[in-house]
């Protein structure tokens, strides 16, 4: 069974009238054309939903059933038109975004900022998750996009560049290094080293950069570069970090140098996944970011 939202609207217009006139003329119908959808409803159901009189329609006791359920299907398709119609026109709606904690500390809060501004009614939901659980986060749909370092493995994923990022060594105030204008790997690497865990594409960078140099001294390793900065503040170590921790190091009194002969350049980008389709609010953002960087 079919009825449609024309006839179930046709009936409920009828119920709500005293004549089928009266209703015809409120939905811009001829009149025939109103009792020709009422009897295909009709038909539809099995039975009478108006006894007619000259001068009166009523309900039947079956048509008394169907009118609330009818009210509520009619407004349950007009919500959801309207909700559909809203997101398209990005003015309510959700979106969640996954994003490094450098990134999501340094540039994120701006950007958001600017979008709010144009889409007021959109909920974000923002991850500040490492780069890895960045990634997994937009493969698995949590994420509709997220703002990361371009994965050596972009398969599955669309990559978008935005800006370069060169890593930088972070230092304790009192190190012997700490005032210098720039430092080569082979003096940072005369100092202990403070990590990224095994397995992380910080560590991964760092350890094949500095392998021309010597032979990291690790004494501490941790999933969060925040953490790397609280073990240099205690002057466990020192560390290379992107360019994008400088806010957040500086704020610990830490201090950031130029790496003076390193190749530690990587891309920083929104990425999304290939296969899917963004929505509305979701491709906002991302183009509201290719703007931004690459007028």
């Amino acid at each position: 069974m079919a009825i449609s939202y024309r006839n179930m609207l046709a009936f409920i217009r009828v119920a709500d009238s005293a004549t089928f006139a009266e209703a015809a003329e409120k939905l811009h119908l001829t009149q025939p054309a109103l009792s020709s959808a009422i009897k295909k409803m009709e038909e539809q159901l099995g039975g009478k939903v108006f006894s007619r009189s000259t001068r009166r329609v009523q309900l039947t006791p079956e048509g008394k059933i169907l009118l609330p359920r009818a009210r509520r299907l009619v407004d349950e398709w007009d919500d959801t038109f309207d909700e559909i119609q809203n997101l398209f026109a990005v003015k309510q709606g959700r979106l969640t975004i996954a994003a490094m904690p450098s990134f999501a500390e340094s540039y994120l809060p701006e950007i958001l900022a600017n979008y709010h501004t144009n889409y007021a009614n959109i909920r974000l939901s923002i991850l500040d998750v490492v780069m890895e659980e960045t990634l997994q986060a937009v493969a698995s749909g949590r994420s509709e996009l997220g703002f990361t370092f371009k994965p050596e493995n972009c398969e599955g994923f669309y990559f978008e560049p935005l800006f370069d990022d060169a890593f930088m060594a972070v230092l304790y105030p009192q190190h012997p290094l700490a005032k210098a204008s720039s430092v080569t790997f082979s003096q940072l690497l005369q100092s202990p080293f403070i990590a990224m865990n095994r397995g992380s594409a910080v560590r991964k960078w760092t350890e094949r950069c500095t392998a021309k140099h010597g032979q990291l001294k690790i004494v501490a390793e941790t999933g969060q570069l925040g953490s790397v900065g609280q073990l240099i503040a205690q002057q466990l170590g020192v560390s290379v970090m992107p360019q994008l921790c400088k806010p957040q190091m500086r704020r610990n009194n830490l201090v950031c140098v130029p790496l003076a002969d390193s190749d530690m350049v990587r891309q920083v980008g929104i990425i999304k996944a290939a296969r899917s389709t963004m929505s509305v609010a979701g491709q906002a953002l991302w183009e509201q970011c290719l703007t931004k960087w690459q007028r």
